[in-house]
């Protein structure tokens, strides 16, 4: 099934289960979507594109819970991170620590860096391999450290 019409069909159940929380989040997922079908070239729309605003959204509502945090609103943090558990759930299974390290050794073999100076070279291509199935920022993280060794 397509992701859009996943989507649609959780709205359903979550309306019909009364889950206020996944219900929010799902609206909020169709609305992107429908946006992002209904925006210029958006008659490619793919379950591609969708990952890539799902991965956004996670990255926003993240973003926004740590703010929470920091202004010791706790309450709105909850409600943002457990927005952020119903988006997971339609993105792709991120990889662990263990494999991202393993992937990132392997594509700084593959370009033949040899220090911090070829970041760039190495990020260009993890960030194409690697999307939707980890991080930007942990992908980042584990090319520095790699690279610094």
């Amino acid at each position: 099934m397509e992701l859009f019409e996943q989507i649609s069909e959780d709205i359903k159940k979550a309306m019909l289960a009364k889950d206020k929380v996944a219900l929010e989040a799902l609206r909020g997922i169709k609305k992107e979507f429908l946006e992002a079908k209904t925006a210029k070239g958006g008659e490619n729309f793919n379950d591609e594109a969708g990952v890539k605003i799902l991965q956004k959204m996670v990255k926003q509502r993240k973003d926004a819970a740590d703010i929470y945090h920091t202004q010791n609103r706790a309450d709105l943090a909850e409600a943002e991170l457990a927005q952020v558990e119903v988006i997971e759930r339609y993105l792709p299974a991120q990889m662990s620590d263990v494999e991202l390290e393993t992937a990132v050794a392997a594509i700084i073999a593959q370009v033949g860096a040899t220090g911090p100076q070829d970041m760039g070279k190495v990020m260009g291509v993890a960030s194409k391999q690697l999307a939707g199935k980890a991080e930007g920022r942990a992908i980042s993280e584990k090319v520095k450290q790699l690279l610094n060794k």
